[in-house]
């Protein structure tokens, strides 16, 4: 039996802090007991696993600049599966888009290059992490459907999401700050306009048809369904009547709280919460968590964000630091059907993080899955 024995740190468990734990063929036995101590903490924290369910940080590998694609595959899976273990991710869904309508940093032609590197690291064994596959489906694109239905039979997809992002609406309600976002501030009012009337047109052509075909394959195949960027009471009504059981980044306080009347996971970006407030000008994350409206967070664009969030909320709100972590382990676990981590307990997969808090900020001094050292 392989056996690894951590001693001398904080140990948070869902029954308290202890300072050993016991690691026994990839799972958590308990404490170390009477067991030779192999792993010195030295007084650091161990923390489960961060699970994250939406990161669009592959994307970055691909394209490390605008108008500059990498060539190798190989090489963007693997630096990124280094940066998400070096934040203190072991578990990692890779949201990738499907069928933008304008293709920005050539997502569309990333699509197959992005799963396919993937697959290749995964059955390489080159992978730190466990990586899952999250496909994030414009509504608006012209080829949604028919780029996604190919890899509905994949074996690392747990999860879709729809979204929306035409502006005026939804995250970009505010023209201006879309414009920023998509630097497209120098741009004259006539071709704004034109970009405008182009994407509006390929909303009202395509949303309605896609979004029946997505809910139908997602139920097919009993996968997750996550909304995005809800704003109001009747989008979250609207996503509720199709099966979604997730709200990922609601806009406003009011489609927060109808989430939660219906019963759906929550969640927002952990930057959010490091920065102080949203990107795009929509409710802060940390409002929602101070009413209770806030389940899950995501890294979203900045890995680093996950465990950095987790580790300020206590000292923004009455909550205390295992409750906080519930937000990038047991909860984001349970919304995807992943029973089998997401806490320090004994019977659950040995994923670990050992964190030192330097100057307030927590850092990553070394991580396992499944009982393996793999940083």
């Amino acid at each position: 039996m392989s056996t690894l024995c951590l001693t001398n740190g904080q140990v948070l468990t869902p029954q308290g802090e202890v300072d050993s734990l016991l690691f026994s063929d990839g799972f958590i036995s308990g404490d170390c007991g009477a067991a030779d101590c192999e792993h010195d903490l030295e007084g650091d924290y161990l923390i489960p696993g961060l699970i994250e369910l939406h990161t669009d940080n592959l994307e970055k590998h691909f394209v490390p600049r605008a108008g500059v694609s990498w060539p190798a595959g190989i090489s963007s899976i693997a630096a990124h599966d280094v940066h998400m273990v070096g934040s203190g991710v072991t578990t990692v869904f890779d949201a990738i888009t499907v069928g933008e309508p304008v293709n920005r940093r050539n997502r569309n032609e990333l699509f197959a290059v992005s799963l396919n590197a993937i697959a290749d690291a995964g059955e390489r064994n080159l992978l730190r992490a466990e990586h899952f596959l999250h496909l994030r489906c414009e509504l608006a694109g012209d080829d949604v459907v028919e780029l996604v239905t190919p890899y509905m039979e994949h074996e690392r997809l747990r999860l879709l999401s729809i979204m929306d992002h035409t502006p005026g609406q939804r995250q970009w309600r505010d023209l201006d700050k879309y414009k920023t976002y998509h630097s497209l501030h120098g741009t004259s009012e006539e071709a704004f306009a034109e970009r405008l009337e182009m994407l509006r047109a390929k909303q009202k052509k395509n949303a309605r048809k896609n979004l029946d075909a997505l809910v139908d394959i997602c139920r097919d195949r009993s996968l997750p369904l996550a909304s995005h960027d809800d704003t109001t009471v009747e989008h979250v009504q609207e996503n509720v009547n199709v099966g979604v059981s997730l709200s990922e980044f609601p806009t406003t306080l009011e489609a927060a709280q109808e989430a939660r009347r219906h019963g759906l996971s929550i969640i927002m970006g952990a930057p959010n919460i490091v920065r102080g407030g949203s990107h795009s000008g929509n409710v802060s994350a940390l409002e929602l968590a101070k009413r209770g409206l806030l389940d899950i967070l995501s890294s979203d664009y900045m890995p680093a964000s996950l465990l950095h969030a987790a580790f300020l909320l206590p000292g923004l709100m009455d909550i205390t630091l295992t409750k906080a972590l519930e937000t990038v382990t047991i909860n984001p676990a349970k919304a995807v059907g992943l029973d089998d981590r997401g806490t320090l307990e004994p019977g659950k997969r040995a994923d670990a993080v050992q964190v030192r808090l330097a100057d307030g900020v927590p850092v990553v001094r070394a991580v396992w899955r499944a009982g393996m050292r793999v940083l």
